[in-house]
């Protein structure tokens, strides 16, 4: 990009967005920080399931995005989306655990504050050419479609374009990832070289926006505990009890609070209306298997939608290595997705997301498994 563009950086305090800053400032562009406070914890009933630390990590993350605003000399505007958070993330990230499925916030967090509040905010009322976040993906113009491609980022274990399939042409448009082409080690040293006050924090984790939290604990703010039965899939015999089926997910291991066994067991099954977690050992593996499933809601970053049945590469999950796969045409919202191999812990309520090679065809949610 020759020309000085206006582009407003989501800074979350972290080194990425800090590096990302940094990046453009020196290639001579008017560079604006934004830092987004998406979660009240007393607003929004989050009592229980804190980690006790002295100071807010939000808070600290802003203090920390601050600094680094006050060392690259660019300003830093604070802008709240807590109502958009809740009303458009958190309340589906609930009603997909009532359900027993499990939602991926951090899709739902790009889909619907990073790239739609904040780039309207951005575009609107701080005249932005372009919004830039320090994600690890690529973004190219095809001339001869003249269409957006969201491409993998090049270190393939920090690639982020899994949680960015929910995006479209317009959000790619007036998106920048200036990290895409890096490795984190990368990024590290070059926040050494600039040096930010984060070059050597740690990276965040836990729940988009929120936090890292006892997870049980924090949904039982908002989903009372209701005790039922743990049973062996393969006996029918039931081993132990639980606190509610919602606070599992298919594959889990930990925190499953099973006692005197004499090999480990994982989650394989929810029955929500009967209230019972089913698991198996460690010599079951086949209940985890699976061989097809159902996805709806796809997104497609083409303008042009899938309809016909195609063949493909997907992901199930974050980091997971791509498998062969046949998308078919079930209906304008279904498909049935067909792997090449067995696959593991695919789980309902989380993305497939779908890969012609590097470019990241689009993604949606898992309805349904089938061995």
């Amino acid at each position: 990009m020759k020309t000085k563009k206006r582009i407003i950086v989501g800074m979350s305090g972290g080194v990425d967005s800090s590096v990302t800053a940094a990046l453009l400032l020196e290639q001579g562009h008017d560079v604006v920080g934004l830092f987004m406070r998406n979660w009240d914890s007393l607003l929004n009933n989050d009592l229980e399931g804190n980690n006790n630390q002295d100071i807010c990590p939000q808070e600290q993350d802003y203090l920390d995005a601050l600094a680094v605003c006050k060392k690259l000399n660019i300003p830093l505007e604070r802008i709240d989306f807590i109502k958009e958070y809740w009303d458009d993330v958190f309340t589906y990230f609930l009603d997909e655990f009532k359900k027993s499925r499990t939602p991926n916030p951090d899709i739902l967090c790009n889909k619907y504050i990073k790239f739609n509040a904040f780039l309207k905010y951005a575009r609107n009322q701080l005249q932005a050419d372009y919004i830039a976040m320090g994600h690890y993906a690529l973004i190219i113009y095809h001339k001869e479609t003249k269409q957006y491609q969201l491409l993998k980022g090049t270190d393939d274990s920090k690639d982020q374009s899994y949680f960015l399939c929910q995006l479209n042409q317009d959000q790619l448009q007036y998106s920048m990832f200036p990290l895409g082409n890096k490795s984190k080690v990368e990024v590290r040293k070059l926040a050494l070289t600039y040096d930010l006050p984060t070059a050597k924090k740690k990276d965040s984790t836990g729940i988009c926006f929120i936090g890292n939290r006892n997870f049980q604990t924090f949904l039982a703010n908002y989903l009372p505990a209701k005790t039922g039965d743990i049973v062996d899939i393969n006996t029918k015999k039931t081993i132990g009890s639980h606190h509610g089926v919602y606070y599992y997910t298919i594959g889990q291991r930990r925190g499953i609070n099973l006692s005197g066994m004499k090999m480990p067991y994982f989650v394989v099954a929810k029955d929500v209306a009967n209230n019972i977690l089913y698991v198996a050992n460690d010599n079951e593996t086949k209940w985890l298997m699976a061989n097809s499933c159902t996805v709806s809601d796809i997104n497609w970053i083409s303008k042009n939608k899938i309809s016909k049945n195609i063949n493909c590469f997907a992901k199930f999950r974050y980091r997971q290595p791509d498998v062969a796969v046949t998308i078919n045409v079930v209906n304008d919202n279904e498909f049935k997705v067909t792997f090449s191999q067995p696959m593991r812990a695919v789980t309902p309520g989380q993305s497939a997301v779908f890969y012609d090679g590097d470019i990241c065809l689009g993604g949606g949610v898992i309805n349904e498994v089938f061995r």
